[in-house]
Formats: C-alpha cells, sequence, structure tokens
C-alpha cells in the first residue's frame, strides 16, 4: 500500500499579494481521490512533530526561537513567511509527515508527502519558505533509530538543496545530490556530495541525458537503504522561477526515471513535491499528478 501524508494546515493563509501557490496543496489531495488515482484510504493525516527530534537536525537556539516567534527581522524576510504558531504548527507537521512517511516506505515501498522538500532550512536557520528541513529531519531520525544505515537524496527541484547539503556535510550516512540550475536560487551555493548545475534554457534532452547519466550510477553505489525523492515542478519551462526548458512531458520522463531505476533495486522511496511556480496552477497539479501516477505504476 502506498501512503499520502496530507494535512489542511499545509494551505496555510497567506496575505493576498504572497507569491507562494500554496492552494496546490489542498487542490492536489482532491483531484488525486477524484481522479480515482488514489482513495481515500491511502491518506493519512501526520501529527505535529515532537520538538525533540528536532534537536537531532536542528540548532536548539534556532528551534526555541521560531516556536516563540522571535525570529530576527531578516530571518523573517529570508523565510519568506510570516511568523505565526499556525506557520509553526504547519512546519513540524510537515516534518512528521515525511518521517513517518519514510517508516511506512521501508515497509511498503513508495510514501508520498503533499508538501515537504524544505530543502532551504539549514541547521541553524530557514529561508526560501523553508523553516525546518523535513528530509534532513527524517533521514536523521532513522538513523538514530537505527533503521537504516544510509539514505540518498535525489533532488530534482529546480534549486539547490542548500540547506540539506550543509546539514550533511561529512555525514557518511547520507548522500546528498542535486541538479538544480546554476544562475538560480540560492545565489550561494552549497556543496553537496554530487551537484550538477544546469545553464538557463536547458531543454528536455539535455535534462534527461543527464538523469539518465547518473540517477543508475548513484543508486548501484551508494547502495542506499532508502531514497528521498524532492520532486520539484519548478523545473517546467513555464516556472516563473525556474529558468530551464523542461516540459510536463520531460518532467514526467524524468519520474520514469527515478521511479524505475529505484524499483529496479527494491529501494524504499520517500517522496516530497518541493516546488513549483508557474503561472498556470493547472500545470503545476498535471506535474504533481503525474508523479504520484507514475509512483502507483512502478510501487503499486
Amino acid at each position: 500500500m502506498i501512503h499520502i501524508a496530507y494535512h489542511e494546515s499545509y494551505r496555510h493563509e497567506l496575505p493576498d499579494n504572497h507569491k507562494f501557490p500554496m492552494k496546490k496543496y489542498s487542490e492536489l489531495a482532491f483531484r488525486l481521490v477524484e481522479q480515482n488515482i488514489y482513495s481515500k484510504s491511502d491518506f493519512f493525516v501526520p501529527n505535529i512533530l515532537e520538538e525533540e527530534i528536532l534537536y537531532l537536525t536542528h540548532d536548539a537556539n534556532y528551534i526555541e526561537r521560531a516556536k516563540t516567534l522571535k525570529l530576527e527581522k531578516a530571518e523573517a524576510r529570508r523565510l519568506g513567511f510570516p511568523q505565526s504558531n499556525e506557520l509553526y504548527e504547519r512546519e513540524l507537521r510537515i516534518a512528521y509527515a515525511t518521517l513517518y512517511g519514510a517508516e511506512l516506505a521501508l515497509e511498503n515501498g513508495l510514501s508520498f508527502n503533499i508538501a515537504g522538500g524544505t530543502h532551504h532550512a539549514f541547521t541553524n536557520k530557514g529561508e526560501g519558505f523553508c523553516m525546518f528541513n523535513d528530509v534532513a529531519v527524517s533521514a536523521n531520525y532513522l538513523i538514530n533509530k537505527r533503521l537504516i544505515r544510509k539514505a540518498l537524496v535525489i533532488d530534482l527541484d529546480v534549486h539547490q538543496g542548500n540547506g540539506t547539503a550543509e546539514i550533511f556535510t561529512g555525514n557518511p550516512n547520507v548522500f546528498t545530490f542535486s541538479i538544480h540550475g546554476k544562475n538560480n536560487y540560492p545565489l550561494k551555493k552549497e556543496i553537496s556530495d554530487l551537484d550538477i548545475e544546469l545553464d538557463d534554457l536547458t531543454n528536455d534532452e539535455e535534462y534527461l541525458n543527464i538523469v539518465t547519466e547518473y540517477i543508475p550510477k548513484l543508486i548501484e553505489d551508494v547502495n542506499p537503504d532508502i531514497v528521498y525523492y524532492i520532486a520539484g515542478a519548478d523545473i517546467l519551462d513555464s516556472d516563473k522561477f525556474g529558468r530551464l526548458s523542461v516540459s510536463i512531458e520531460g518532467a514526467r520522463r524524468r519520474d520514469e526515471l527515478v521511479f524505475g531505476e529505484c524499483k529496479k533495486f527494491n529501494i524504499p522511496i520517500m517522496c516530497v513535491m518541493g516546488g513549483g511556480y508557474s503561472k498556470d496552477l493547472e500545470v503545476i497539479l498535471e506535474t504533481h499528478l503525474n508523479t504520484f501516477k507514475i509512483g502507483k505504476e512502478y510501487y503499486g
């Protein structure tokens, strides 16, 4: 059985002029059921993560200041969200969803978090709409509990997972891999275990050649107990911030490559959605829905 995490808090209320497309989360959950891709019984509602678990990944002082809404103005500005108790709870639910989803994936092969992929959250700071790093929190928890020995992060969001790279620097238990836009946010990149930088306007053929070249070899060489797959929809040519020229079909084929290679080696996957900022919400939804469909084809 494939499990999907969703909570109404994912659609966090923001000022009307805010550019982050929060509606996609609830609409995606609705359409997965409406289109009979998954059923309501496949969903689980994430709890609020125990704060003690955050300490395995994030700085205690940072956690306390985020909890008590005492981030400095510059910190809150980098985060991109207004501080609130509701936001803090939302971030804890997203982290729990990826953590518990990964536990379920170890048993059943695949889980999804309709949110997640908060890869710009560092040990002691957040930025780019990311307060806590859900993938890092999950991987550190599984390692700490000795449920896994090795994790592979396949980050195919258009932005480098700079927070993930910083958190796992020098950690032999987690291999971080990121394919991202060279000229895109963040301006200052961190160093992942393996980074592939793409030029502006990289098209389907170029993009898929890179995915095809690196993913199979990485999976075989790293031999992970679990893969965390960040399946960003912001690689699309229609994305406001992506700067690439990948089509919806190209993104679909990317997902086929990742799921297909992991299934070949029977590796569990915890898949999170990452970014997506096309002006047309339908484009974002189609891309994400394809990811869920393909996951089911290989792991259902």
